[in-house]
């Protein structure tokens, strides 16, 4: 069994969530790693290393009366904690176009097959319902160089969606 857990919860958005989540774990002595917390669409979505010596059933159970108070729904599992290690991204690729079946699909493939690891993905939405523009962010690495992901994106930007790809700078020390 690992010290380590993935906890992941989604529910609607409102205030709290994170005080009442964080403050029942800190209770129970569970220590926290890495997070990542945003509202996507209305709901409100949580990845949170944690470490603790109580197995997965336990930290439920711990979690549940926040849980239900805030009609959320989570799930805990083992991992492997590789704090310490994080890689810096180096490019970022921006997509927008009108919304359509397919683009993330398309874009991600590209990408995977140019060798790029993507570290980071946002999406949003703009324009209204009847007339709206896709718009997404990725950072990661270009292993293989800005010149291969170009390359690759050819396609995806022949079928009428716009891609920028730029150079991360990122100043360390």
């Amino acid at each position: 069994m690992s010290e380590w857990k993935m906890l992941t919860l989604v529910g609607k958005d409102r205030s709290g969530i994170v005080a009442k989540i964080t403050s029942a774990l800190y209770e129970a002595g569970v220590s926290m790693g890495e997070a990542s917390m945003m509202r996507l669409g209305g709901n409100f979505t949580i990845m949170l290393m944690v470490k603790s010596q109580q197995d997965i059933a336990e930290l439920g159970d711990l979690i549940k009366p926040v849980v239900k108070q805030l009609n959320l729904t989570f799930h805990f599992q083992d991992i492997e904690a590789d704090l310490f290690h994080r890689e810096i991204p180096d490019t970022c690729v921006t997509v927008y176009g009108a919304d359509r079946p397919g683009i993330v699909a398309k874009v991600t493939t590209a990408l995977a097959d140019a060798g790029f690891n993507i570290m980071e993905l946002e999406s949003d939405m703009a324009g209204s319902e009847h007339d709206s523009i896709y718009i997404m962010q990725i950072e990661g690495n270009a292993t293989q160089g800005q010149d291969v992901i170009e390359a690759a994106l050819k396609a995806v930007i022949n079928d009428g969606i716009h891609v920028e790809v730029s150079t991360i700078d990122t100043m360390i020390g």
